[in-house]
Parts: C-alpha cells; sequence; structure tokens
C-alpha cells in the first residue's frame, strides 16, 4: 500500500499532536524494538519513533529497516523523529481518497 499525498498530509496533520511512543536506546534497532514497533502499530495505526543518531546515513537506514520490517509506510521524518503508518483490521484512522 502506498500513500498518496492527500493521505499522507492528513496523517501529518493527525501525528501533529503525538508524542513518540517508541525510542530506539544504546542498543539500536533491536528484534525487541521491532516488536514494540510493530505491537503499537497494531494497537494506534499512526506512531512516532524517536531515533537518536545524527548521521543521516545511519537515520536513513534504520527508517527504511522500520519499514521494511513492520511493513509500515513512513509519513515523515523530523529531526530525529519518524512519524509511521500502517492500517490495522479495525481500521481506525479513515484516510481520504486519492
Amino acid at each position: 500500500m502506498s500513500l498518496n499525498k492527500k493521505q499522507i498530509q492528513h496523517l501529518k496533520a493527525l501525528a501533529h499532536d503525538l508524542k513518540p511512543v517508541v525510542l530506539l536506546g544504546s542498543n539500536g534497532l533491536t528484534e525487541a524494538v521491532i516488536a514494540e514497533i510493530d505491537f503499537a502499530l497494531n494497537h494506534h495505526e499512526l506512531i512516532k519513533v524517536k531515533i537518536p543518531t545524527d548521521n543521516r546515513e545511519t537515520k536513513g537506514l534504520i527508517v527504511e529497516a522500520i519499514c521494511r520490517e513492520t511493513e509500515a509506510e513512513k509519513v515523515q521524518v523530523i529531526g530525529k523523529t519518524l512519524i509511521i503508518y500502517r492500517q490495522s483490521e479495525d481500521k481506525k484512522i479513515q484516510l481520504p481518497k486519492g
């Protein structure tokens, strides 16, 4: 599933007031962190993840890995915060049509 511009704008607006629910620690992206992100996505659909690195390449690789492992869509990366979305079976968030 890929998001169009209108859907991304809608999700960005919804994510504005959210606090990060997962914070990567000094061990980086572990299986436990992936499991926690997966659980949070099942529960919330739209979450923020804090990635504590200043290295752009490292951050990019972490973002790619998170999206690939959790099958989530990247909505936005602002500084050290990643916003991702994955629709659950409950479809809590109604996305606008194209």
